[in-house]
Protein backbone atom coordinates (compact mmCIF):
# COMPACT_ATOMS: atom_id res chain seq x y z
CA UNK A 1 0.00 0.00 0.00
CA UNK A 2 1.19 3.57 -0.65
CA UNK A 3 3.19 5.13 2.15
CA UNK A 4 4.37 8.69 2.77
CA UNK A 5 7.58 8.03 0.85
CA UNK A 6 5.69 7.03 -2.30
CA UNK A 7 4.59 9.66 -4.81
CA UNK A 8 1.05 10.73 -5.53
CA UNK A 9 0.15 9.04 -8.82
CA UNK A 10 -3.02 10.87 -9.93
CA UNK A 11 -4.06 14.43 -9.13
CA UNK A 12 -7.62 15.61 -9.70
CA UNK A 13 -10.00 18.31 -8.56
CA UNK A 14 -13.74 18.58 -7.89
CA UNK A 15 -16.02 21.57 -8.48
CA UNK A 16 -19.69 22.17 -7.69
CA UNK A 17 -20.27 24.48 -10.67
CA UNK A 18 -22.33 27.20 -9.02
CA UNK A 19 -24.21 29.73 -11.13
CA UNK A 20 -26.41 32.82 -10.80
CA UNK A 21 -30.09 32.15 -11.51
CA UNK A 22 -30.22 35.33 -13.60
CA UNK A 23 -27.26 34.23 -15.76
CA UNK A 24 -26.81 30.45 -15.60
CA UNK A 25 -24.72 30.28 -18.77
CA UNK A 26 -21.93 32.30 -17.19
CA UNK A 27 -21.58 29.81 -14.34
CA UNK A 28 -21.58 26.80 -16.64
CA UNK A 29 -19.00 28.45 -18.90
CA UNK A 30 -16.86 29.15 -15.82
CA UNK A 31 -16.97 25.45 -14.95
CA UNK A 32 -15.91 24.49 -18.48
CA UNK A 33 -13.11 27.08 -18.40
CA UNK A 34 -11.88 25.62 -15.10
CA UNK A 35 -11.82 22.12 -16.60
CA UNK A 36 -9.84 23.42 -19.59
CA UNK A 37 -7.42 25.12 -17.20
CA UNK A 38 -7.05 21.86 -15.29
CA UNK A 39 -5.97 20.10 -18.46
CA UNK A 40 -3.44 22.82 -19.30
CA UNK A 41 -2.01 22.55 -15.79
CA UNK A 42 -1.56 18.81 -16.20
CA UNK A 43 -4.25 17.53 -13.82
CA UNK A 44 -5.17 13.89 -14.38
CA UNK A 45 -8.89 14.34 -13.71
CA UNK A 46 -11.67 16.89 -13.27
CA UNK A 47 -14.86 16.02 -11.38
CA UNK A 48 -18.19 17.82 -11.10
CA UNK A 49 -20.74 17.59 -8.32
CA UNK A 50 -24.45 17.01 -8.84
CA UNK A 51 -27.18 19.25 -7.43
CA UNK A 52 -30.97 19.20 -7.95
CA UNK A 53 -33.27 22.18 -7.40
CA UNK A 54 -30.23 24.26 -6.45
CA UNK A 55 -27.94 26.71 -8.24
CA UNK A 56 -25.39 24.04 -9.08
CA UNK A 57 -24.87 21.53 -11.87
CA UNK A 58 -28.06 19.50 -12.25
CA UNK A 59 -26.90 17.62 -15.35
CA UNK A 60 -23.24 16.69 -14.92
CA UNK A 61 -23.34 14.22 -17.81
CA UNK A 62 -24.40 17.02 -20.18
CA UNK A 63 -21.72 19.36 -18.80
CA UNK A 64 -19.06 16.69 -19.21
CA UNK A 65 -20.24 16.02 -22.76
CA UNK A 66 -19.43 19.67 -23.48
CA UNK A 67 -16.12 19.38 -21.60
CA UNK A 68 -15.18 16.33 -23.65
CA UNK A 69 -15.22 18.48 -26.78
CA UNK A 70 -13.03 21.20 -25.23
CA UNK A 71 -10.36 18.85 -23.87
CA UNK A 72 -8.38 15.94 -25.23
CA UNK A 73 -6.63 14.22 -22.32
CA UNK A 74 -8.00 14.96 -18.84
CA UNK A 75 -10.34 12.35 -17.35
CA UNK A 76 -13.87 13.58 -16.55
CA UNK A 77 -15.82 12.36 -13.53
CA UNK A 78 -19.04 12.81 -11.57
CA UNK A 79 -18.86 12.97 -7.78
CA UNK A 80 -21.48 11.83 -7.44
CA UNK A 81 -24.73 11.14 -9.29
CA UNK A 82 -27.44 10.23 -6.72
CA UNK A 83 -29.28 7.36 -8.40
CA UNK A 84 -32.57 8.07 -6.65
CA UNK A 85 -33.14 10.78 -9.26
CA UNK A 86 -32.27 8.53 -12.20
CA UNK A 87 -33.55 5.70 -14.37
CA UNK A 88 -30.55 3.32 -14.50
CA UNK A 89 -31.18 2.19 -18.08
CA UNK A 90 -31.42 5.73 -19.44
CA UNK A 91 -28.44 6.85 -17.39
CA UNK A 92 -26.40 3.94 -18.77
CA UNK A 93 -27.14 5.16 -22.30
CA UNK A 94 -26.06 8.71 -21.45
CA UNK A 95 -22.86 7.60 -19.72
CA UNK A 96 -21.83 5.33 -22.57
CA UNK A 97 -22.55 8.06 -25.13
CA UNK A 98 -20.37 10.62 -23.33
CA UNK A 99 -17.65 8.04 -22.80
CA UNK A 100 -17.58 7.36 -26.53
CA UNK A 101 -17.48 11.09 -27.31
CA UNK A 102 -14.65 11.64 -24.83
CA UNK A 103 -12.52 8.82 -26.16
CA UNK A 104 -12.90 6.70 -23.04
CA UNK A 105 -12.22 9.37 -20.41
CA UNK A 106 -15.44 9.26 -18.37
CA UNK A 107 -15.33 8.22 -14.70
CA UNK A 108 -18.92 8.08 -13.43
CA UNK A 109 -19.29 8.29 -9.67
CA UNK A 110 -22.64 7.27 -8.18
CA UNK A 111 -24.38 6.82 -4.84
CA UNK A 112 -27.66 5.34 -3.61
CA UNK A 113 -30.28 6.38 -1.08
CA UNK A 114 -33.54 8.36 -1.17
CA UNK A 115 -33.37 11.76 -2.87
CA UNK A 116 -32.88 14.69 -0.51
CA UNK A 117 -36.20 16.11 0.74
CA UNK A 118 -37.94 13.15 -0.90
CA UNK A 119 -41.30 13.71 0.79
CA UNK A 120 -41.48 17.15 -0.84
CA UNK A 121 -40.27 16.20 -4.30
CA UNK A 122 -41.55 12.67 -4.84
CA UNK A 123 -44.79 13.86 -6.44
CA UNK A 124 -42.80 15.52 -9.21
CA UNK A 125 -40.01 12.95 -9.45
CA UNK A 126 -41.89 9.64 -9.19
CA UNK A 127 -45.60 10.59 -9.28
CA UNK A 128 -46.89 7.08 -9.98
CA UNK A 129 -44.31 4.95 -8.18
CA UNK A 130 -43.10 7.12 -5.28
CA UNK A 131 -43.98 4.60 -2.59
CA UNK A 132 -42.55 1.62 -4.48
CA UNK A 133 -39.17 2.89 -5.67
CA UNK A 134 -36.13 0.97 -4.43
CA UNK A 135 -33.36 3.40 -3.55
CA UNK A 136 -30.94 0.76 -2.29
CA UNK A 137 -27.93 -0.96 -3.81
CA UNK A 138 -30.13 -2.90 -6.26
CA UNK A 139 -30.53 0.34 -8.22
CA UNK A 140 -26.76 0.68 -8.52
CA UNK A 141 -26.42 -2.96 -9.51
CA UNK A 142 -28.90 -2.41 -12.36
CA UNK A 143 -26.82 0.49 -13.65
CA UNK A 144 -23.60 -1.53 -13.40
CA UNK A 145 -25.14 -4.43 -15.30
CA UNK A 146 -26.38 -2.18 -18.11
CA UNK A 147 -23.03 -0.36 -18.39
CA UNK A 148 -21.15 -3.66 -18.42
CA UNK A 149 -23.29 -5.06 -21.23
CA UNK A 150 -25.76 -7.31 -19.48
CA UNK A 151 -29.10 -7.75 -21.32
CA UNK A 152 -31.71 -5.07 -20.76
CA UNK A 153 -34.46 -6.99 -22.59
CA UNK A 154 -35.23 -10.47 -23.87
CA UNK A 155 -35.94 -9.12 -27.35
CA UNK A 156 -33.57 -8.63 -30.26
CA UNK A 157 -34.05 -8.84 -33.99
CA UNK A 158 -35.33 -6.95 -37.01
CA UNK A 159 -38.67 -5.24 -37.37
CA UNK A 160 -39.07 -3.87 -40.87
CA UNK A 161 -35.97 -1.75 -41.44
CA UNK A 162 -35.14 -1.34 -37.74
CA UNK A 163 -32.61 -3.46 -35.89
CA UNK A 164 -33.05 -4.04 -32.14
CA UNK A 165 -30.47 -5.46 -29.73
CA UNK A 166 -30.74 -6.70 -26.15
CA UNK A 167 -28.13 -4.49 -24.46
CA UNK A 168 -27.65 -0.75 -23.98
CA UNK A 169 -26.20 1.08 -26.97
CA UNK A 170 -23.70 2.41 -27.49
CA UNK A 171 -21.70 -0.08 -25.48
CA UNK A 172 -18.44 1.46 -24.33
CA UNK A 173 -15.89 -1.21 -23.55
CA UNK A 174 -13.90 -0.29 -20.45
CA UNK A 175 -16.51 2.03 -18.92
CA UNK A 176 -17.55 -0.69 -16.49
CA UNK A 177 -14.05 -0.64 -14.99
CA UNK A 178 -14.26 3.13 -14.53
CA UNK A 179 -17.40 3.17 -12.37
CA UNK A 180 -16.92 4.71 -8.92
CA UNK A 181 -18.98 4.54 -5.76
CA UNK A 182 -19.09 7.55 -3.46
CA UNK A 183 -19.10 5.89 -0.06
CA UNK A 184 -18.81 7.22 3.46
CA UNK A 185 -19.64 4.10 5.48
CA UNK A 186 -18.24 0.63 6.00
CA UNK A 187 -21.29 -0.92 4.39
CA UNK A 188 -20.89 1.16 1.23
CA UNK A 189 -17.16 0.48 1.08
CA UNK A 190 -17.72 -3.26 1.32
CA UNK A 191 -20.48 -3.22 -1.28
CA UNK A 192 -18.36 -1.24 -3.74
CA UNK A 193 -15.50 -3.68 -3.29
CA UNK A 194 -17.69 -6.75 -3.72
CA UNK A 195 -19.04 -5.35 -7.00
CA UNK A 196 -15.67 -4.46 -8.47
CA UNK A 197 -16.13 -0.69 -8.40
CA UNK A 198 -13.61 2.01 -7.56
CA UNK A 199 -14.06 3.96 -4.31
CA UNK A 200 -14.49 7.72 -4.01
CA UNK A 201 -13.87 8.98 -0.49
CA UNK A 202 -14.55 12.58 0.46
CA UNK A 203 -14.44 15.01 3.36
CA UNK A 204 -17.51 13.36 4.92
CA UNK A 205 -17.73 9.95 6.61
CA UNK A 206 -20.21 8.24 8.86
CA UNK A 207 -19.01 7.87 12.42
CA UNK A 208 -19.91 4.21 12.80
CA UNK A 209 -21.59 3.06 15.96
CA UNK A 210 -19.72 1.07 18.60
CA UNK A 211 -18.51 -2.20 17.14
CA UNK A 212 -17.92 -0.65 13.71
CA UNK A 213 -14.41 0.81 13.40
CA UNK A 214 -14.37 0.78 17.19
CA UNK A 215 -16.92 3.57 17.33
CA UNK A 216 -14.11 6.00 16.51
CA UNK A 217 -14.70 9.74 16.11
CA UNK A 218 -11.32 10.30 14.43
CA UNK A 219 -11.97 11.16 10.77
CA UNK A 220 -8.73 9.75 9.37
CA UNK A 221 -9.11 6.52 11.35
CA UNK A 222 -12.69 6.03 10.12
CA UNK A 223 -11.78 6.75 6.50
CA UNK A 224 -8.83 4.38 6.75
CA UNK A 225 -11.15 1.60 7.95
CA UNK A 226 -13.40 2.21 4.93
CA UNK A 227 -10.51 2.00 2.47
CA UNK A 228 -9.23 -1.23 4.00
CA UNK A 229 -12.71 -2.77 4.09
CA UNK A 230 -13.17 -1.84 0.42
CA UNK A 231 -9.92 -3.46 -0.65
CA UNK A 232 -10.49 -6.51 1.51
CA UNK A 233 -13.68 -7.17 -0.44
CA UNK A 234 -12.43 -6.17 -3.92
CA UNK A 235 -11.14 -8.73 -6.45
CA UNK A 236 -8.05 -6.55 -7.01
CA UNK A 237 -7.23 -6.40 -3.30
CA UNK A 238 -4.62 -3.77 -2.42
CA UNK A 239 -4.49 -2.67 -6.08
CA UNK A 240 -8.16 -1.56 -6.06
CA UNK A 241 -8.45 2.12 -6.89
CA UNK A 242 -9.31 4.64 -4.17
CA UNK A 243 -9.47 8.41 -4.59
CA UNK A 244 -9.48 10.76 -1.61
CA UNK A 245 -11.33 14.09 -1.85
CA UNK A 246 -10.50 16.46 0.99
CA UNK A 247 -10.94 20.23 0.69
CA UNK A 248 -7.51 21.84 0.24
CA UNK A 249 -6.85 25.56 -0.25
CA UNK A 250 -3.19 26.39 -0.90
CA UNK A 251 -2.27 30.04 -0.39
CA UNK A 252 1.19 30.20 -2.01
CA UNK A 253 0.24 32.77 -4.66
CA UNK A 254 -2.93 34.09 -2.99
CA UNK A 255 -3.34 37.80 -2.33
CA UNK A 256 -3.75 38.99 1.27
CA UNK A 257 -7.46 39.46 0.58
CA UNK A 258 -7.79 35.92 -0.73
CA UNK A 259 -5.94 34.46 2.23
CA UNK A 260 -8.25 36.27 4.64
CA UNK A 261 -11.31 35.00 2.75
CA UNK A 262 -10.02 31.42 2.69
CA UNK A 263 -9.22 31.40 6.39
CA UNK A 264 -12.62 32.86 7.26
CA UNK A 265 -14.32 30.21 5.11
CA UNK A 266 -12.49 27.37 6.83
CA UNK A 267 -13.02 28.83 10.31
CA UNK A 268 -16.76 29.06 9.73
CA UNK A 269 -16.87 25.37 8.80
CA UNK A 270 -14.57 24.14 11.56
CA UNK A 271 -17.17 23.63 14.35
CA UNK A 272 -18.88 20.82 12.40
CA UNK A 273 -15.63 18.83 12.45
CA UNK A 274 -15.56 18.47 16.23
CA UNK A 275 -18.28 15.83 16.68
CA UNK A 276 -20.61 13.70 14.52
CA UNK A 277 -23.51 15.70 13.11
CA UNK A 278 -27.20 14.75 12.97
CA UNK A 279 -28.99 11.39 13.14
CA UNK A 280 -26.68 9.94 10.46
CA UNK A 281 -23.64 10.81 12.64
CA UNK A 282 -21.79 12.47 9.79
CA UNK A 283 -18.24 13.53 10.56
CA UNK A 284 -16.56 16.23 8.47
CA UNK A 285 -12.85 16.64 7.84
CA UNK A 286 -11.30 20.06 8.49
CA UNK A 287 -10.53 22.13 5.41
CA UNK A 288 -6.78 22.36 4.81
CA UNK A 289 -5.68 25.99 4.33
CA UNK A 290 -2.07 27.14 4.16
CA UNK A 291 1.01 26.96 2.01
CA UNK A 292 1.49 23.87 -0.10
CA UNK A 293 4.31 22.68 2.15
CA UNK A 294 2.06 23.05 5.21
CA UNK A 295 -0.80 21.18 3.53
CA UNK A 296 1.53 18.43 2.32
CA UNK A 297 2.79 17.92 5.87
CA UNK A 298 -0.78 17.57 7.16
CA UNK A 299 -1.66 15.14 4.38
CA UNK A 300 1.36 12.96 5.09
CA UNK A 301 0.13 12.79 8.70
CA UNK A 302 -3.34 11.68 7.52
CA UNK A 303 -3.68 7.91 7.88
CA UNK A 304 -6.20 7.56 5.04
CA UNK A 305 -4.18 9.71 2.63
CA UNK A 306 -1.25 7.35 3.09
CA UNK A 307 -3.42 4.48 1.80
CA UNK A 308 -4.36 6.19 -1.48
CA UNK A 309 -2.25 7.31 -4.41
CA UNK A 310 -5.06 9.23 -6.14
CA UNK A 311 -6.84 12.40 -5.03
CA UNK A 312 -9.62 14.66 -6.29
CA UNK A 313 -9.22 17.70 -4.09
CA UNK A 314 -12.53 19.53 -3.61
CA UNK A 315 -12.75 23.23 -4.44
CA UNK A 316 -14.72 25.34 -1.92
CA UNK A 317 -18.34 26.03 -2.84
CA UNK A 318 -18.67 29.79 -2.86
CA UNK A 319 -15.49 31.33 -4.23
CA UNK A 320 -14.99 33.40 -7.38
CA UNK A 321 -13.56 32.20 -10.69
CA UNK A 322 -10.23 33.95 -10.10
CA UNK A 323 -9.95 32.22 -6.71
CA UNK A 324 -10.32 28.82 -8.35
CA UNK A 325 -7.67 29.76 -10.92
CA UNK A 326 -5.24 30.63 -8.12
CA UNK A 327 -6.05 27.52 -6.07
CA UNK A 328 -5.77 25.13 -9.03
CA UNK A 329 -2.54 26.73 -10.18
CA UNK A 330 -1.00 26.35 -6.72
CA UNK A 331 -2.22 22.75 -6.44
CA UNK A 332 -0.67 21.84 -9.80
CA UNK A 333 2.58 23.78 -9.46
CA UNK A 334 3.23 23.63 -5.70
CA UNK A 335 1.17 21.09 -3.76
CA UNK A 336 1.20 18.29 -6.33
CA UNK A 337 5.01 18.31 -6.65
CA UNK A 338 5.32 18.47 -2.85
CA UNK A 339 3.37 15.19 -2.81
CA UNK A 340 5.61 13.62 -5.45
CA UNK A 341 3.19 14.11 -8.35
CA UNK A 342 4.26 14.92 -11.88
CA UNK A 343 2.02 16.74 -14.33
CA UNK A 344 0.69 14.83 -17.33
CA UNK A 345 1.76 15.96 -20.76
Amino acid sequence: MPQTSEPLRKLGFLTIGLFDEADPRRGHESTLDIIELGERLGFDSAWVRHRHLQYGISSPVAVLAAASQRTRRIELGTAVIPLGWENPLRLAEDLATVDILSGGRLNPGISVGPPMHYDRVKGALHPDTADFEDFGYARARRLLDFVRGEPATDFSGVEGFEVFVDRVQPHSAGLGRRMWYGGGSLRSARWAGEHGMNLLTSSVVKAEEAGEAGGSQDFAEIQLSHIRAFRANHPDGDRARVSQGLVVIPTDSASPEQRAKYEAYAQKRTPRTATPQGPARLLFAPDLVGTSDEIAERLYAHAAFREADEVAFALPFTFEHEDYVQILTDIATKLGPALGWRASG
